[in-house]
């Protein structure tokens, strides 16, 4: 048998057994060693923020259970092939899979983790495709003025990839003075919402929060394309769209994961994308990312803190035994 984190009701999560069955062919057996948690999305998960009309799209690739509970959720797990084909055999291995510590999938579903990357920070894998997908939609380009509202996880790694285009200038924002020393690592400049500059050439909203929209309305330039990165559940957010937003021709677009960026879609599969995410992982900075740890056994009573509105730190990963 194996154990899942399960999502049981509001606020509250728990481990159930899991039945593991021998891999059939075509399949791996795999044991978990770390999974990561998308504070953003499992915190809307764990306080049954999902709407009804988004159930379907919000599901994971290989959730049990249906919106609002009890489901098990999740999509950051790393492990080790330990039975399967022979050539993934004791391969390390990126999955889009709830929180468990040894599950069967299809060997489409694997994805190898580039030996230079170590398998803690490759629960990084999803964050980093959503952010590669983001700097797709913005169309920035070397020499731009970039600004990135929010520094959370997501939002280090666009500004992080934003500052590796030639000649980019690029800022984060965030209220968190913290995370200035994270900024300057990835090779941007730091600033609080106040003192935002204005003119960028792209901005990329990743706050998850209405003045952090706000500001990022602000900061661009004429005819600037602003990304939304945010994901609000079923909460209503206010936008200040009068203004001089049409007369400046803002473009507010949305990006989300599930779909390939257009400029790529027809040269680029999900599986491609994925291996890029995990090699660009090769960086130890984003070590910095991850700053709490917890093991899958207290996971269920480590839940309700690391959900709590005002919870500090950024990624927070689960060790398996």
């Amino acid at each position: 048998m194996a154990t899942a984190l399960w999502y049981a009701s509001r606020g509250h999560a728990e481990l159930r057994k899991a039945e593991l069955r021998t891999p059939k062919e075509g399949e791996a057996l795999v044991r978990a060693l770390w999974s990561g948690i998308s504070r953003g999305t499992e915190r809307l998960v764990f306080h049954g923020r999902v709407s009804p009309s988004e159930a379907g799209r919000m599901r994971a690739p290989l959730q049990d259970g249906d919106f609002p509970y009890p489901v098990k959720y999740g999509y950051c797990a790393v492990g080790v092939v330990e039975d399967g084909p022979e050539e993934w055999i004791g391969r390390t291995v990126f999955v889009l899979h709830p929180h468990q510590d040894w599950f069967v999938v299809p060997v489409s579903m694997l994805n190898a983790v580039p030996e230079n990357v170590p398998p803690r920070r490759a629960v990084l894998g999803a964050n980093m495709e959503t952010a590669l997908n983001a700097l797709w939609d913005s169309g920035a380009g070397p020499g731009d003025r970039v600004v990135v509202v929010g520094a959370g996880v997501v939002g280090c790694l666009v500004t992080a990839l934003a500052a590796g285009l030639p000649g980019a200038e690029v800022t984060l924002v965030d209220i968190d003075l913290s995370r200035e020393t994270i900024a300057g690592s990835l090779g941007a400049v730091f600033a609080k919402p106040i003192d935002a500059p204005g003119e960028a050439d792209v901005v990329i909203h990743a706050s998850g929060t209405a003045p952090g929209l706000a500001c990022s309305l602000a900061c661009a330039g004429e005819e600037t394309t602003i990304v939304e990165m945010s994901w609000y559940g079923d909460a209503m957010v206010p936008a200040p769209l009068g203004l001089d937003f049409h007369t400046r021709r803002l473009k507010l677009v949305s990006s989300q994961v599930g779909k390939i960026a257009t400029s790529r879609r027809e040269r680029w599969s999900h599986a491609r994308r994925m291996a890029k995410a995990l090699c660009l992982l090769d960086d130890s900075r984003f070590d910095a990312l991850i700053t709490k740890e917890i093991s899958f056994k207290d996971a269920p009573e480590e839940f309700p803190r690391i959900f709590a509105p005002e919870a500090p730190g950024l990624a927070t990963v689960i060790r398996y035994p």
